[in-house]
């Protein structure tokens, strides 16, 4: 994947990556930071693109970055800026976290290509997203699992008849400048982070808000009674890529990960952690 960061940031075709793992990090790594105080010399930021009727326009290809400018390649879970509070569990979830992280993460679901809430797909830097804005609805396209998001703004209700999904279903609105997407349905047992696994009562809240021609700050206020005490708020910055383009990425191929897991649990006391080595944040 660090092959892949610096292909795509020297602009060469980067092909489908080889296992889903590297891209997928801890949600409650430090946030991507809001524009860093202490930059009254650099350029003013381009204004804030509308539509003919004077809507804000979230269209375009981004990276969750705090940089402005060129692709970022830096590591994922780097950059600066305040850190999201940690989740508060509930002892049950607490304790089947502690005992996931015992097994290394191995359960997590983007091992096996499975997609997962938005919240955590924003967060991966290493690949881009991609909104397009139309009068009734909102589209986002992650290139990581090759995911997309149809939100309509038109302001329809959830439809009775949506079966459970692993991004659940969503419908916007807005206020203001902000497209606020409200998500539920899910499927059970997504992981919003390693080893912090929901319920089908999950319920997400989003927030989009582009407040220049660069800058789109995502907030996520997460609800899952049988996982947390109380909402778990994150946020990101997600930062405009000029002549940057989704690709294709397929995750099934030569995902080496699952046969790997199936050796490794072979020799369980080489490969399980002790309590004292993983515990979740």
């Amino acid at each position: 994947l660090a092959a892949r960061s610096a292909a795509r940031d020297a602009g060469e075709p980067t092909g489908s990556a080889g296992t889903s793992r590297g891209g997928a990090p801890w949600l409650v790594a430090p946030a991507a930071a809001q524009t860093p105080p202490g930059n009254a010399a650099l350029p003013r930021p381009a204004a804030t693109p509308r539509t003919p009727d004077g809507r804000v326009d979230l269209s375009g290809v981004y990276q969750s970055s705090p940089k402005r400018g060129e692709w970022d390649p830096s590591a994922p879970g780097q950059g600066g800026g305040p850190e999201n509070e940690p989740p508060s569990l509930l002892p049950a979830a607490r304790q089947r976290a502690q005992e996931l992280l015992n097994r290394r993460s191995i359960d997590d679901p983007t091992a096996y290509c499975l997609p997962a809430p938005g919240p955590r797909m924003t967060g991966v830097i290493l690949f881009p997203i991609q909104f397009v804005q139309t009068p009734g609805q909102v589209v986002i396209v992650y290139e990581y699992f090759n995911a997309v998001r149809i939100i309509p703004t038109d302001g329809r209700p959830h439809p009775a008849d949506a079966e459970p999904t692993y991004q659940g279903d969503s419908v916007g609105r807005w206020a203001g400048d902000t497209l606020v997407v409200d998500v539920n349905n899910f499927k059970e047992g997504n992981w919003l982070a390693a080893g912090i696994v929901s319920s089908d009562k999950l319920h997400i809240t989003e927030r989009y808000t582009r407040i220049d021609k660069d800058q789109l700050n995502y907030e996520a206020v997460i609800e899952d009674p049988e996982l947390l005490v109380k909402p778990w708020t994150i946020r990101r910055t997600l930062m405009l890529r000029e002549g940057v383009r989704v690709r294709e990425y397929v995750c099934a191929e030569n995902n080496l990960d699952p046969a790997r897991y199936q050796e490794y649990l072979k020799r369980p006391s080489l490969f399980m952690r002790s309590p004292d080595q993983a515990q979740p944040r």
